[in-house]
């Protein structure tokens, strides 16, 4: 069980790293794990809309695609031009003391190649959470999602994704809570 308590206290960590992009966006923060939190969230939705999909791996991969950067911290595209990740040796030192260390490492390679319906879905969901952010911050008064925006969307691949992209953009972000509004 220690290799398991490790393991938690290492994802526990994924709390504590910020998602570099924001710095650039002037405005708006997100640590990893919530991130990865929307996007399981979001993956859990998706799977009710279709009963072929694996609902189960499709939110495995949600809460595991970005794992590795607990050990590598999180890089935008900016810093990615001038430093290496090896993102395969921080996921093998991570799962190589664990029993079901396979398991993590098939599903976050799904994820990466991108060729299921389950990983294309999860990438759609991956950008998905970034259009929730993205949007929030217009509809309270950034300007900077006007030019990231259009980009993100762009990164759509399935049906249902641009579905799920067009309804959010369509949707000012506090309606949910205005709805019904009365005193």
């Amino acid at each position: 069980m220690k290799h398991i308590a490790n393991l938690l206290f290492e994802m526990r960590m994924l709390k504590d790293i910020a998602r570099s992009g924001y710095s650039f966006l002037g405005s708006g923060s997100e640590s990893i794990a919530e991130h990865s939190f929307t996007m399981a969230f979001i993956c859990f939705v998706m799977s009710k809309q279709d009963r072929d999909i694996d609902g189960s791996k499709l939110m495995a991969m949600a809460l595991l695609h970005d794992i590795p950067e607990a050990r590598t911290g999180d890089l935008n595209y900016v810093q990615k031009k001038y430093t290496t990740i090896n993102e395969a040796k921080a996921i093998s030192h991570l799962i190589n003391p664990l029993p079901f260390g396979n398991d993590i490492l098939s599903l976050i390679e799904e994820f990466n190649l991108g060729e299921t319906m389950e990983a294309k879905l999860a990438n759609d969901a991956d950008q998905l959470s970034f259009i929730l952010e993205l949007k929030k911050l217009q509809d309270t008064g950034a300007r900077s999602p006007e030019k990231w925006l259009p980009l993100v969307i762009g990164r759509i691949k399935t049906q249902m994704g641009r579905q799920m992209a067009q309804s959010i953009m369509e949707t000012q972000w506090d309606e949910w809570w205005t709805n019904d509004y009365s005193e």
